[in-house]
């Protein structure tokens, strides 16, 4: 498919640089403090996802694949303890490879950020909600089926791209270009954030890290990090850029993002909960809330009825 040439963008005051993967689970426990943090950020910032590859071509297939499920249920369900978040009743299997969601990903970009965030979405849940990674094209392109706005047929093309593919490529090789203050960190977190040893002797961002630069000066917070170790980042680079939202009433935010972990209504939202004809999906640790819009696009996601307000 033909793109329009790419456009530069105007500087930034603040650029954010996410380093993440859809299928990753601490990146999964930490979108209440993302989403609220970006509603807080004014001005001329620039938000932007690097593809890292956390599950890559070059890992070495399990001799026991029932053997490797279970363990890595058991490690979501030791994370999903210290953030949270949902995590599935039954995990089918794990992911064989972040490539395909990854490119899904990023060809969603080109149709804007709310339609991004919204595929996005729709592969985290994927496998923290129903249970089966979207680790191939077809899971990954099922997934975003349905998101407003989405025009599926560009989206597949696009994420068939050479474009598209030299893009996460180039997200896979910054990932591995990691800032010296990330090599060796300390603190309280249960993911403190220091960087992966690669099996080329190299590294990589621990996922998720966000780095802020504003102009040559930069800040990076890696691992699981409350609200506050961000805003302090923020306010280092750039002072008064970072202004606290006001939380959203249920239903408008639920409009606004389609869905909501009981973490993210929590922090994003103030008022009765849930909204009236929100869906509630079960998980393994506790409910997500579908917007009814969402629910009625993700038939594979709704198998309970609409709850009551």
């Amino acid at each position: 498919m033909t793109h329009t040439p790419r456009v530069p963008e105007p500087p930034a005051v603040l650029e954010v640089v996410e380093y993440t993967d859809p299928l990753c689970p601490w990146a999964w426990g930490s979108e209440p403090t993302f989403r609220a943090l970006r509603a807080s950020l004014t001005g001329e910032v620039r938000w932007r996802r690097a593809y890292a590859i956390l599950f890559d071509h070059d890992d070495d297939p399990a001799p026991d694949p029932a053997a490797e499920t279970a363990w890595y249920t058991r490690y979501v369900t030791e994370i999903s303890a210290h953030t949270l978040a949902p995590r599935p009743l039954r995990l089918k299997r794990v992911a064989a490879s972040s490539w395909p969601s990854s490119l899904v990903a990023k060809a969603a970009e080109f149709q804007g950020a709310d339609v991004a965030e919204r595929v996005l979405r729709r592969l985290r849940e994927s496998v923290f909600v129903l249970g089966e990674p979207a680790d191939t094209t077809a899971l990954a392109l099922s997934a975003a089926r349905g998101a407003p706005g989405l025009d599926p047929r560009r989206l597949a093309a696009d994420a068939a791209s050479a474009d598209v593919l030299e893009r996460i490529r180039a997200d896979r090789a910054e990932a591995r270009r990691p800032v010296p203050e990330v090599l060796s960190v300390q603190g309280g977190s249960p993911h403190p954030g220091a960087a992966k040893e690669t099996l080329d002797g190299g590294h990589r961002y621990a996922l998720p890290t966000l780095v802020f630069r504003a102009g040559g000066a930069y800040r990076a917070v890696p691992g699981w990090r409350p609200f506050e170790a961000y805003a302090a980042a923020v306010d280092e680079l750039r002072p008064g850029l970072l202004n606290p939202a006001e939380p959203l009433s249920p239903a408008r935010a639920l409009e606004r993002h389609g869905s909501l972990t009981e973490p993210e209504r929590r922090a994003l939202t103030e008022g009765a909960w849930p909204p009236p004809h929100a869906v509630r999906v079960d998980t393994g640790n506790g409910p997500v809330w579908l917007h009814p819009d969402e629910a009625a696009a993700r038939p594979e996601v709704t198998s309970s009825a609409p709850a009551s307000p």
